[in-house]
């Protein structure tokens, strides 16, 4: 019997051993790795190619949602489970039309992450059901109407970029993340700020609040 590969991605190491604990109990589950941010998460799904990613939306360096963009634009096959604290009707629509196929609360029973691990990987859509209500009711509130497109035109470089201003580094610390030039993160910087209409840090720190991008 082949295994349902899974990766752990959350910045919190108590709930990954916990998590991690549960599937080793289980004969068709195998954690495969473990991510404590976003960019790591990117990586080690091109590493390790896995099944199943559990994913977390607040975590540093590249948010949950983020990731989940980067991972169903380079490897669709690659299925995203959120499980998150968050239950706010703008993480769900945005992470759903990233490409997540489930989005299950953090207090959820063991058994029901189980589930949602098995139906996630057999290409099924699974959400918790406080989950499924607020989706239904932002639905009948909004209907088509709601625009699906909430980046604001920018690039997935420029949204990692406010990220990481928006968490405290500088421009050279973000180069050194990125593994860009200090000259191209201050393009980024300047473009995202252009296009975001806005014109210094504080700004950019209360945007990236504003639209879930950061935690506090």
């Amino acid at each position: 019997m082949n295994k349902i590969r899974v990766l752990l991605a959350d910045d919190h190491t108590i709930l990954r051993e916990g998590i991690r604990a549960l599937l080793d109990d289980q004969a068709d589950i195998e954690v495969i790795g473990e991510a404590e941010d976003g960019q790591s998460t990117v990586k080690m799904v091109a590493k390790l190619k896995p099944d199943v990613v559990i994913m977390d939306i607040a975590m540093p360096l590249l948010n949950g949602l983020e990731a989940t963009r980067q991972i169903q634009r380079d490897y669709p096959q690659v299925k995203v489970l959120i499980l998150t604290m968050h239950e706010n009707e703008e993480y769900i629509r945005q992470v759903l039309a990233a490409g997540a196929l489930g989005y299950i609360l953090k207090d959820a029973a063991a058994r029901d992450l189980l589930g949602a691990i098995r139906a996630v990987h057999q290409g099924e859509a699974v959400l918790s059901p406080a989950i499924t209500r607020l989706v239904i009711e932002d639905y009948l509130r909004w209907g088509d109407i709601r625009p699906a497109d909430t980046s604001n035109g920018l690039t997935p470089r420029e949204r990692e970029v406010l990220q990481l201003i928006a968490e405290g580094y500088t421009n050279k610390e973000i180069a050194e993340i990125l593994s860009l030039s200090v000259k191209t993160i201050q393009s980024h910087r300047t473009n995202l700020m252009s296009k975001l209409d806005l014109h210094d840090r504080g700004e950019l720190i209360k945007y990236a609040i504003q639209k879930k991008i950061i935690d506090i």
